[in-house]
Parts: C-alpha cells; sequence; structure tokens
C-alpha cells in the first residue's frame, strides 16, 4: 500500500464538504436496508403505546394495515410480525401458534391480500405462546429440543401456508432449520425463504421486546442461557451459522445487533452469505430515550445503524426504521 504523508497527503480535504464526504463514503444506507418490527395483539385499541419502548406501539389488525401503508410510503419494503398473545391462550406447549386463526396467521394473510409486494417475515418461536415464555417444551425445567422441533415445523408450515415470504427460526434449538427447510420442501413451498436466527445470543439487551410480547414474566428456573449462545464465544457463532447454512438456511441473522458487530463481521467474511443484524429493543430503547432526554443527539440511530452495515450487514431490523426512513428522505 502506498503511504502518503502531510503536507502532500491532508486526509482533510474530502471532509471539507457533505457533498465530497457523501462523494467519498464507503459504505450507505438506504430505505432497502430497513426491516421493521411491528408488535400486534387481538385487541379492540388501534394501537397501544409501550411504556419501555418510546415511540412504538402494539397494533390490532386495522392498525397494522395502516402502519404497513405508511412504512411503504417511507420506501420500507419489510415487516417483521410479532404477537402479544392474550394470557388466557397460552399453555405449556403453545398450542395457540398452531391455530389458524391466530393473530400471526390472520395478519399475515391481510398483509398478502393488501400488500402483496411487502416482504412478510414471521418468527418461527414459541416464547410468546407458552405460559411459560420459553422457546419450546419443557421437561424437568429444560427445553426439551427434540420434542420442540416436531412443534417448530408445524408451525413454519402453517406461517408459511398464511403468507409468510421469509421464516425467521428464532428459538435456536439444534437442528431447527433442517426440519423446516424439509417440511417445506415436503409441501412444495420450494420458495420460502429461511432467515436463521444464527448466533442469536442470550443477552440482557432482549428486555423491553420481552414486555412487549408478555414473555417474561414465567421463565421460572429454566434459563434461556442452556440454547441461547454465551455472548463470550465468537468461534461458537462462526460454527452456528456453518451447520445453518448446510441445513438450508438462506440468510443469517446476528441478534443483537451494535454489541455484537464483531460478530457480523467475522459471519460476513467467513460466508458471504446475505447477513442481518437486529437491533434489539434494549438497544433501541437506551438511544431512544437519550436522544427524547437531550443526552445524545437525534443522529446517533443513523450512526449505529451505519455501523451496523460497515460490520457487513446487508439488512438491519430495528425499530427506528420508520424514523430512519424519514430522515434518509428528507
Amino acid at each position: 500500500m502506498i503511504k502518503r504523508t502531510f503536507p502532500q497527503s491532508r486526509l482533510r480535504r474530502t471532509r471539507m464538504k457533505g457533498s465530497l464526504r457523501d462523494l467519498v463514503a464507503e459504505n450507505h444506507l438506504s430505505t432497502n436496508d430497513l426491516i421493521q418490527p411491528i408488535f400486534i395483539a387481538d385487541q379492540t385499541e388501534k394501537k397501544i403505546e409501550i411504556p419501555s419502548m418510546p415511540s412504538i406501539y402494539r397494533h390490532n389488525l386495522d392498525s397494522l394495515y395502516a402502519e404497513t401503508e405508511e412504512l411503504i410510503n417511507k420506501g420500507i419494503k419489510s415487516v417483521a410480525i410479532f404477537p402479544a398473545i392474550d394470557a388466557a391462550k397460552k399453555d405449556k406447549n403453545g398450542s395457540h401458534a398452531f391455530d389458524d386463526k391466530n393473530i400471526v396467521c390472520l395478519a399475515l394473510k391481510g398483509l398478502a391480500e393488501r400488500f402483496p409486494e411487502v416482504i412478510k417475515i414471521a418468527d418461527v418461536a414459541l416464547d410468546p405462546y407458552t405460559d411459560h415464555g420459553h422457546d419450546g417444551v419443557l421437561v424437568d425445567n429444560n427445553v426439551d429440543n427434540d420434542q420442540t422441533l416436531e412443534l417448530l415445523q408445524d408451525q413454519a408450515m402453517l406461517l408459511a401456508q398464511s403468507g409468510a415470504d421469509v421464516l425467521a427460526p428464532s428459538d435456536m434449538m439444534d437442528g431447527r432449520v433442517r426440519v423446516i427447510r424439509n417440511i417445506l420442501e415436503s409441501n412444495g413451498f420450494v420458495d420460502t425463504v429461511i432467515l436463521s436466527y444464527a448466533a442469536k445470543y442470550a443477552s440482557s439487551f432482549y428486555g423491553p421486546f420481552r414486555a412487549a410480547v408478555g414473555s417474561s414474566a414465567n421463565l421460572g428456573k429454566a434459563s434461556k442461557k442452556t440454547y441461547q449462545m454465551n455472548f463470550a464465544n465468537l468461534d461458537e457463532a462462526l460454527h452456528e451459522t456453518a451447520m445453518d447454512i448446510e441445513e438450508g438456511a438462506d440468510i443469517v441473522m446476528v441478534k443483537p445487533g451494535t454489541a455484537y458487530l464483531d460478530v457480523v463481521h467475522a459471519i460476513k467474511c467467513e460466508f458471504q452469505i446475505p447477513t442481518f443484524v437486529y437491533q434489539v429493543s434494549g438497544e433501541y430503547s437506551m438511544l431512544q430515550l437519550s436522544i427524547e432526554k437531550g443526552w445524545l443527539d437525534k443522529d446517533v440511530m443513523l450512526e449505529s445503524l451505519l455501523c451496523c452495515k460497515r460490520a457487513g450487514a446487508d439488512a438491519i431490523l430495528t425499530y427506528a426504521a420508520k424514523q430512519i426512513a424519514s430522515e434518509l428522505n428528507s
């Protein structure tokens, strides 16, 4: 590499004007990179604000459709649906997840009919539906991997039939990508995309999300650390990702986001596969609250997302998607 020294090289020259900075920018963020997570619930109110997540709401179906139309107008083309399920509909095996009249299935069908061009992402996960808040079947206070796989493949099939373009298994059970890919293939859903939460860490950044979907109240003695990844590990993330790709994942994802950009970079460099990152509820809420209180400049949210792009992320799930889209369009 050629080494140039001052004053022949003045690196400030290309920083003097905004248009010059844009011209030589190495990474760019656009609305094509943004995925808006949306919370939905079977409720009479159109939308209810989530106390721990400023400017984020639980929507009923009518509000979901209005929100999606607004997102489209801002240039966002993808949404991820997360349900808040009434406690009376939860049980130990998450049986309501297999009801084709549940709120997620109804939402997917409605979105597919009204907005066929929008990419609809649905989590394959039982934790919103279980009365204990874990991602699978509990046996002696431990989530049983193989019993859970049998349920996840059925849930995945129902979500695909309901109109999901992308299935996102977030449970972290071993082998779940393979069983989901197999059931999709055997039922003719060969074009359904699997976005695997390949490196989902046992993080404390998920708190506001768990409150939003009501999955945190009864976790009990069982720990999500027994199936989600140890946040001390990076090599393990590469192992997890390699397994998910071999089993049939089309896209892989790292969760959380900003605190795990080394993982994003390592996965993208190692596998050159579409790699997404999830800026999770705790990350969003920390930044948004700091912005609202004037502790941080509002540009910090855009900065955090562009850092995800710089690390190698191809797309970002972020609760700030609509807000950032407005800034990018202005």
